[in-house]
């Protein structure tokens, strides 16, 4: 283990200082209690996987996780592919917080039963969005690592469903999901006596504070998983109902400020910058030919489920799905178009990264000597693409979330997706 943490730290020289608030400013918050979880989550015991692609519908040719072509504009899910048409989710399916899993699983790019694999996210992300493999296997590896199995590469698009993803049961804890939030409390996260069965729902995962669509965690007991509707129409009013970099720049700003003052548990830290990414989709990827196209209401409401509640406002249809006659984006989203649409939302709306211990107490997050700097990311385009292989690797995923240490399992898992050539000690290499 420590011939591979020095590896890890010659790979990431920032790895070694992960910035962490000051755990002494916590000691007098209480942890909350009574926080809803799912009581049961759907189990569909005819589980079937992803749609299979063939020489007639074969997309961007990516399969069995292997690499696709990159070339895209291509109309999906394609005329006379019956196999990716749209279904509905049904009450024994899993759906999550993220619109466009939930669109791929309903269309069944991914399992339509929400358990979902590592090949199966590789192969989706490449044929219906056209993302470059490189990215595809940063988000995969994120989502597996952080919330799946390492052993199985199985995950949950939504709830805990440990029974399926895991290859011993919950005997080394559960795996949360999708669902699983980013931390249950600031207080939690970095005190000295945590107990190791609760260390799950404590430490950082996919879903996050400030959520476009979905609550915080600590502000809807539990359910940070969720379509409100509120929040929607909160997004295209202030987007102007166009969803571009500078609608949803001001809309990330403004759902901060919203959980800075409300949230007394909120928590912005390194994995947030994968919320101005997931921002980005909705410009990148949503509208038919990606940036070519208009990202406006009809598109962005069809991935999000949302339609009109006949009052100015909206509702959720439980109906996410494709536009009519859309196409993936010609050329492939890459990390370093990624880093930049990251880098150009936060650098239009600067903010502090931390934790509230408390309401008014928040507590400022140090070291990345370079990169952050009086709470606020300093760097630059390249910083954010070294920052996002750092975060794939630097996690202890719910699986094994009774491990005091940093897992050889997991460490393991994510050096090998992420560096089948022995690129990990250059994550630059991917900014050029």
């Amino acid at each position: 283990m420590a011939a591979l943490a020095a590896q890890m730290a010659n790979a990431f020289p920032l790895l070694s200082e992960m910035p962490r608030p000051n755990p002494s400013r916590f000691s007098q918050i209480k942890t909350a209690s009574n926080v809803k979880r799912q009581s049961a989550c759907p189990f569909n015991a005819n589980h079937q996987g992803a749609a299979p692609y063939n020489s007639k519908y074969p997309y961007t040719g990516a399969k069995n996780g292997l690499p696709g072509t990159g070339i895209g504009g291509i109309k999906v899910p394609a005329d006379g592919d019956t196999a990716h048409a749209f279904e509905p989710p049904g009450p024994n399916d899993i759906r999550g917080p993220c619109p466009g899993l939930n669109a791929a699983a309903n269309h069944h790019f991914l399992s339509h039963d929400g358990i979902t694999t590592f090949a199966e996210l590789l192969d989706m992300q490449q044929n219906l969005y056209n993302l470059d493999y490189t990215l595809a296997v940063v988000l995969a590896t994120l989502g597996v690592a952080l919330d799946g199995d390492v052993l199985t590469g199985k995950l949950s698009i939504g709830c805990d469903a440990t029974s399926r993803t895991s290859a011993t049961g919950n005997l080394l804890g559960k795996e949360l999901g999708l669902n699983g939030h980013g931390v249950s409390s600031v207080t939690d996260m970095f005190a000295q006596d945590q107990v190791h069965d609760s260390m799950a729902s404590h430490l950082p995962k996919f879903e996050q504070d400030t959520s476009l669509t979905r609550n915080d965690f600590f502000l809807a007991s539990g359910d940070d998983y969720t379509f409100n509707s509120t929040l929607f129409a909160s997004m295209a009013s202030t987007c102007a109902n166009r969803f571009d970099r500078d609608g949803l720049a001001l809309y990330r700003y403004q759902r901060y400020q919203s959980s800075l003052a409300n949230n007394p548990n909120f928590y912005f830290g390194p994995k947030s910058v994968l919320a101005y990414g997931a921002a980005s989709f909705l410009y990148e990827l949503f509208p038919s030919f990606g940036p070519e196209g208009t990202p406006n209401l009809e598109t962005i409401s069809s991935f999000f489920g949302a339609e009109s509640d006949g009052s100015g406002g909206f509702r959720f249809n439980n109906r996410e799905i494709i536009p009519p006659n859309w196409y993936n984006r010609r050329l492939p989203y890459n990390i370093p178009d990624a880093a930049t649409e990251i880098l150009a939302q936060y650098l239009k709306y600067p903010v502090l990264f931390g934790g509230n211990a408390g309401k008014g107490n928040f507590d400022l997050l140090q070291g990345y000597k370079g990169v952050f700097g009086d709470g606020k990311f300093t760097g630059t385009a390249k910083d954010v693409t070294c920052l996002l292989y750092q975060l794939a690797t630097d996690n202890v995923p719910s699986s094994l979330a009774g491990v005091l240490e940093l897992p050889l399992q997991v460490v393991e898992f994510s050096i090998g997706k992420l560096n089948p050539k022995d690129q990990l000690h250059n994550p630059i290499m991917f900014s050029a």
